[in-house]
């Protein structure tokens, strides 16, 4: 079972089926409409309105989630007065690389791990909060192995992610003398992502005859940044940059620091770029090694 694509039948459940969404879900949600074209270049979308009833959030929260949505190159004309029209030139939007301007996580991940999973062996490692992205990201050439557009004989990944033992840098309370309910979600997000990302690979043993194996160990400390390696040629950073929220948590409002890895803007660097690209590479690759090999341990995915 994939968790990569949410149906827009769980999209359009009434609001007193679910909790209220942020502006972000909504961006999300919508994103993926797009990218499925379920909504089509120079389509319009729904009205601030009817997107606001269908999520059940407030209108701010349409309006946040339709900017980000804009900032990406999805849409146009967002405004208060009428409904924003999805961006008549989507290939454009959608073509990423080495050299290409950064974009965010959301929607430059998928297409980079694609690419990589054209090689006939995928190496892929990973430094992350939660493995959010990496989990979405990896559906894309899910489906194309399935679809049988392409078939890797042999996928290796290797995934860090901070301990359960450490008191996390972030997400964390303002006020730090408050309970460990915004620890507990964490943890139980990167358990939840990490074992969803472990089955999906996985099955493509009995499924294809494909040899893979996926690790996971736990990091000492909470990451800045994000980190992809793909198969030894590129590189991928991003940055955690930290916000103050307010979130409706079981138990009452909570204020915390956050931060939203799937809109971080994602660098890329390529070997074959340049001298310097390749550098930065080869840095990486020795950096997340010496981590793997040193001060991490063993991590349970419970």
């Amino acid at each position: 079972m994939f968790v990569e694509r949410e149906g827009a039948a769980v999209d359009r459940r009434k609001s007193s089926q679910r909790p209220q969404r942020s502006h972000h879900e909504v961006a999300d949600a919508l994103r993926r409409r797009i990218r499925s074209g379920e909504l089509r270049p120079g389509q319009r979308m729904p009205t601030q309105a009817k997107l606001a009833d269908e999520f059940g959030v407030e209108r701010g929260a349409v309006r946040q989630a339709l900017r980000i949505l804009q900032s990406e190159q999805l849409l146009t004309n967002v405004s208060k007065g009428s409904p924003a029209t999805v961006a008549p030139d989507l290939a454009k939007t959608f073509t990423g690389g080495p050299g290409a301007p950064p974009r965010p996580t959301m929607v430059e991940l998928a297409p980079r791990i694609s690419a990589a999973f054209a090689a006939p062996h995928v190496v892929i490692d990973a430094l992350c909060l939660t493995a959010v992205s990496l989990t979405l990201a990896v559906g894309e050439p899910l489906r194309e192995i399935h679809a049988g557009r392409i078939k890797p004989a042999r996928v290796d990944v290797r995934v860090l992610l901070p301990s359960r033992d450490i008191p996390l840098a972030f997400p964390a309370p303002v006020d730090a003398s408050v309970d460990g309910r915004l620890q507990r979600r964490w943890l139980a997000q990167r358990n939840a992502q990490g074992q969803v990302l472990r089955h999906n690979l996985l099955a493509l043993r009995s499924t294809h005859g494909i040899d893979v194996r996926v690790t996971f160990r736990a990091l000492p400390f909470t990451p800045p940044v994000k980190l992809y390696l793909l198969n030894g040629t590129e590189a991928l950073i991003a940055y955690y940059t930290l916000m103050k929220r307010e979130e409706q948590l079981e138990g009452g409002p909570l204020e915390m620091y956050d931060a939203f890895g799937t809109q971080s803007l994602l660098f890329s660097f390529a070997r074959e770029t340049s001298r310097r690209d390749e550098a930065f590479v080869e840095q990486s690759q020795q950096w997340f090694d010496a981590l793997w090999e040193t001060i991490t341990t063993d991590l349970t995915l419970s």
